[in-house]
Formats: structure tokens, C-alpha cells, sequence
């Protein structure tokens, strides 16, 4: 029986504040270099624009520039990409999450907004969860500030197999970082890929990048420094199973209900 293995590239950029052409010439320069290689490329949170508020000015649709190039690589390339970017939809703006495949293409909009950095005046909150099957993994795709939210996150059934935080996530807080990604990793008994940018904003906030890849047992199979990278691991779905069927503890989780 052939192994089931998701190829999952960590693409943690130095994001050029706010230069969407920039920072998307650089994204397809990764993806060719690695697309032989990657099932799933994962990018930061915002990866065209950076995290920025200026949102009535960078925003697009799902059917603009950066979404259709997107789409344009997933098919001419065969993998799917994943991050987020700044949407405006029926004159709401988002910081829509994007989930696209050669067949398809779904959407996440954050639904935790950072109140210390005012993500709330200047973007609308989503209330629904993605989740994406592909190449025989069930993924759930989160953005930055989520992580801090474990409920949201909660994996009920095993209904995912990966859950995937794009992040613009300072260095000032890089231990919380790291902590919460291992939590999240063992609490759900899932693969987790954080994907964080590295260099500095146009905020003059810094950026310690320390993108990874950890196990369900909390193991770090893959982890990046502070420099502008893109590294790829290969995930096991079989091993994944075997861990679950062994160690049932999601048999036993909480039944809860959550109300917006």
C-alpha cells in the first residue's frame, strides 16, 4: 500500500511593505524554484501587502490581480498555495485567508482581528472555518492572531489532518509563538505549519520569522530562522492514523457548542 505524504513548502518572506507586485514576483520565484518538490506552498499572513491597515487602499476581490495569479500558478505549477491578503467583498473589507487548488479555489476570513493593533476598524470578522481536503489530508487554514484561540481551533472527530496559521507575528512575542504551536499540535493530535514573515513592517515591528512544522506529538519536523526562505517536509497521513488509532484520547475531548 502506498504511503499517503503531503509535501508542504514553508515560503516565509521579507515582506516589501505594501508593494503587492514586489512581494508577488517574489512568491512565483519560489514556487518555480519548488514546485517540483511541494504539494502546498504555505505563505504569510498578507504576503502581497504586509500586515497593514491602509485596507480601502490595497484591497481586492477574489477575482483581482493577486488571487488570479494565484490560481494562474496552482493549475501552470500543479499545487496548491495557501496565506492570506487584503479583500474587500460587498464593501466589507477582509483579511481573507485563501486555500487555492488546480480544481478549486476557498476562503477564510480571520476571524479573531488583533485589537492592540485596531485590525477591527479597518476590517470585518469572519464566523466560519475552512476546511480543505487535498491530496488525501484534511487542512484547516487559520491566520496569526487565531492562534491564541484555542476553542476556535479545536479539532472535534478528527476532521482535520493539518491545521496551518499564516502569520505576520513579531519577534517581541516569538515565545508565544512557539509555545502555542506546539499546544495546538498536541491538543488536536495533528501536523501544525505556522508560516511567519522574517525582516521589519512599515510599523518598524520586527520579525523573527521561525516558521515550522511540528507533529502530533508536539515534535518539530521542520523550523526556519530569521532569514527570507522557503524549506519543504514531507508529512505522513499513515503515521498520523496510527498515532490516533493507538493513543484514542480525541475519543474522549469535550462536547461543546460555539455562539457568536
Amino acid at each position: 500500500m502506498t504511503e499517503t505524504i503531503l509535501r508542504v513548502t514553508l515560503v516565509q518572506l521579507d515582506i516589501i511593505w505594501e508593494n503587492k507586485a514586489a512581494n508577488i514576483d517574489k512568491v512565483h520565484a519560489f514556487i518555480k524554484e519548488k514546485a517540483a518538490v511541494t504539494d502546498l506552498f504555505v505563505l504569510p499572513e498578507m504576503f502581497s501587502t504586509g500586515f497593514s491597515m491602509n485596507s480601502h487602499a490595497l484591497a481586492e476581490s477574489n477575482e483581482g490581480n493577486t488571487v488570479n495569479k494565484l490560481k494562474h500558478w496552482a493549475k501552470e505549477y500543479s499545487v496548491a498555495i495557501c496565506g492570506s491578503f487584503i479583500a474587500e467583498d460587498g464593501g466589507e473589507y477582509y483579511n481573507r485567508g485563501f486555500f487555492i487548488t488546480p480544481e478549486a479555489s476557498h476562503f477564510y476570513d480571520k476571524r479573531h482581528l488583533f485589537r492592540m493593533g485596531e485590525e477591527a476598524n479597518y476590517f470585518s470578522a469572519g464566523n466560519k472555518r475552512l476546511i480543505v481536503e487535498h491530496k488525501g489530508f484534511n487542512i484547516c487554514l487559520l491566520i496569526c492572531y487565531d492562534l491564541r484561540f484555542p476553542v476556535w481551533a479545536r479539532n472535534v472527530d478528527n476532521e482535520y489532518d493539518l491545521l496551518v496559521y499564516a502569520a505576520n507575528w513579531p519577534e517581541s512575542r516569538s515565545k508565544v509563538w512557539n509555545t502555542l504551536l506546539e499546544a495546538r499540535a498536541i491538543e488536536n493530535m495533528c501536523y501544525v505549519c505556522g508560516v511567519n514573515r522574517s525582516g521589519t513592517d512599515g510599523n518598524k515591528l520586527k520579525y523573527k520569522g521561525e516558521s515550522k512544522l511540528i507533529d502530533f506529538k508536539g515534535n518539530i519536523l521542520d523550523a526556519s530562522d530569521a532569514d527570507e526562505t522557503a524549506t519543504t517536509v514531507a508529512i505522513s497521513k499513515d503515521k498520523l492514523t496510527d498515532f490516533r488509532s493507538k493513543f484514542p484520547a480525541w475519543r474522549d475531548a469535550d462536547k461543546f457548542k460555539l455562539i457568536y
